[in-house]
């Protein structure tokens, strides 16, 4: 009795394996703090400056059209995020649906 070991759709052409590329994404940009933090409301820049008191920092910020700004920002682990509302309250629980 004979196996059959199955390699892949290259095996049965009788090439080798296709030789894998190196990655040509790039890291994504540094954000520019300033850069962030422009056009963000007064009360909102007040709020984000007390979370960073306590070391949460600004992640990113959405811009809908037509539409205040949304900072996110994370804390120092990293695993929970807060939205700054545009009358510079806390939402601790955003509806945003953040990638992995």
């Amino acid at each position: 009795m004979q196996s059959t070991v199955l390699l892949g759709p290259w095996a049965a052409r009788g090439s080798a394996a296709p030789a894998r590329t190196p990655e040509r994404r790039k890291p994504a940009p540094v954000a520019d703090p300033a850069a962030l933090r422009a056009g963000l409301r007064p009360e909102q820049l007040v709020t984000l400056e007390a979370l960073e008191i306590f070391r949460w920092r600004l992640a990113f910020v959405r811009r809908p059209m037509f539409q205040a700004p949304i900072p996110v920002l994370f804390d120092q682990t990293g695993s929970r995020y807060v939205v700054i509302e545009e009358d510079g309250t806390l939402d601790e629980n955003p509806t945003l649906r953040l990638r992995p």
